[in-house]
């Protein structure tokens, strides 16, 4: 007969596809490590409290580690038990007989899945951080080494001011920085443990619940039975932090599918980090950041799985909250997946310094221009529009504007000819914004070392 944890006022057992419904061994069967966690803590504390001698909670711990060796070696997502605590308990019957029955006094599978997943979710969201680091730290790397490459920065896709290769990949860094900051902020309200609430007004056996907190490494208890059981929350900030994690991802990938194109061609993937074509030979696809854009949405998804899970649900466990696991696991895998792959893209790829300076245009001293007239004491208004015309006088005559006629633009404005010959070199431009958070070379290095310090 299978294992169950309940059933005694049945007179049936559920029907198949009930069964089948229900069972959720094939997702929570990750939670095996954690479960045995709580496992361990539970018996001190019922040691403690008295309801297990010492020669029953030795039996308990030694079949536990036994139970451990075991499942790894064990087909989890096949085996009939309904849950990972289902199995845990059947398996450490066979282990150690009638005493396992001992092991769940005073609890219930309500706070104990709370306390399984608010321990797992913690070690994933520690295993995110690195990888952002590790992505944080590539961009930094190409910063770094590209500090000196100018190129055209853009505003809706249309080229706007020359900038550093280095800049741009700063300001794709500055982002995952937040992102660390909302994975710190979603793992402290984590760390609260509902253990020791049961079902969830409380446990019937005075159990220490501040040793359980030390035991299992929670910052806090939660001092609510009926909330803990039935709070996702923490499951829903890991999900939001990882849905904008995936965007901020995604919007690198896109610019980067942008610049290795031929008609940008301002950066070259290593042959490791890029695909082929089934039918073009000449083909080089970025596919590693398209599919990081497209697994954006797929994160997304996980969230807005849950947030519709959770709304409408009464205080307390409703068993729609077996669904969060599934969210919450894959959105982990999705991006554990893809940040290992853009970093060694980042990693490895090549600016194409050629490419860059081809794509600069004398059009892009248009500000420069205006700002110079600020400078002689025109208002800006009045400076934009008097940069307009000398741009559209440009157009007119098929000329870049440094080279507008000298007489054509003393007619829009007398100090123009001499502003012209003043411009200097997309270099020039770039210091000429050298204010905090520009793209002037002491701004972007003092980026870069912020950066360093911000990734750890």
């Amino acid at each position: 007969m299978t294992h169950q944890l309940w059933g005694g006022r049945f007179a049936t057992p559920p029907a198949e596809a009930l069964d089948k419904l229900n069972r959720s061994l094939p997702v929570d069967h990750r939670l095996w490590q954690e479960d045995l966690r709580v496992a361990g803590a539970w018996v001190k504390a019922l040691t403690q409290a008295g309801v297990l001698s010492s020669s029953e909670a030795e039996q308990l711990q030694g079949g536990l580690a036994k139970v451990a060796s075991r499942l790894p070696a064990l087909p989890l997502s096949d085996l009939p038990d309904e849950d990972i605590h289902t199995l845990v308990e059947r398996l450490l019957y066979e282990e150690v007989g009638a005493v396992a029955g001992k092991l769940n006094t005073g609890r219930s599978r309500n706070d104990q899945v709370a306390t399984d997943l608010r321990l797992w979710t913690m070690g994933a969201l520690h295993a995110v951080d690195a990888e952002v680091v590790a992505l944080g730290k590539a961009l930094v790397a190409q910063a770094e080494t590209g500090l000196d490459l100018i190129l055209p920065g853009y505003t809706h896709m249309q080229r706007a001011q020359p900038v550093r290769w280095a800049y741009i990949m700063t300001a794709h860094a500055w982002p995952l920085t937040r992102d660390r900051d909302r994975l710190r902020d979603a793992l402290r309200r984590t760390s609260e443990m509902p253990l020791g609430v049961a079902a969830l007004a409380g446990s019937g056996i005075a159990v220490d619940r501040e040793l359980l907190r030390k035991e299992l490494g929670f910052e806090r208890i939660a001092p609510n039975g009926l909330d803990t059981t039935g709070d996702r929350d923490f499951v829903a900030e890991a999900l939001f932090a990882l849905a904008l994690m995936a965007t901020h991802v995604s919007r690198l990938a896109g610019e980067l599918v942008v610049y290795t194109s031929s008609e940008y061609g301002f950066v070259k993937l290593d042959d490791a980090w890029a695909t082929g074509s089934s039918l073009l030979p000449q083909k080089k696809n970025p596919d590693v950041f398209e599919l990081a854009r497209a697994k954006a949405a797929v994160v997304l998804g996980d969230l807005v799985t849950l947030m519709g899970t959770l709304k409408g649900l009464p205080a307390g466990y409703s068993k729609d909250l077996q669904e969060d696991k599934a969210a919450l696991f894959h959105a982990v895998d999705t991006i554990l997946l893809v940040l290992p792959a853009v970093r060694g893209a980042i990693e490895t790829m090549k600016p194409v310094p050629q490419r860059m300076a081809a794509a600069l245009d004398p059009a892009l001293f248009a500000t420069d221009i205006a700002d110079a007239l600020v400078a002689q004491g025109v208002p800006f208004r009045e400076a934009h529009g008097l940069t307009g015309k000398l741009v559209r006088a440009a157009e007119q005559a098929g000329v870049a504007i440094p080279d507008v006629n000298e007489a054509v633009a003393r007619g829009i404005h007398e100090a123009l000819p001499g502003i012209l010959q003043a411009l200097g070199t997309f270099a020039d431009s770039v210091e000429r914004r050298g204010t905090v958070g520009g793209s002037g070379k002491a701004s972007v290095m003092a980026q870069s070392a912020e950066l360093r310090t911000l990734l750890g």
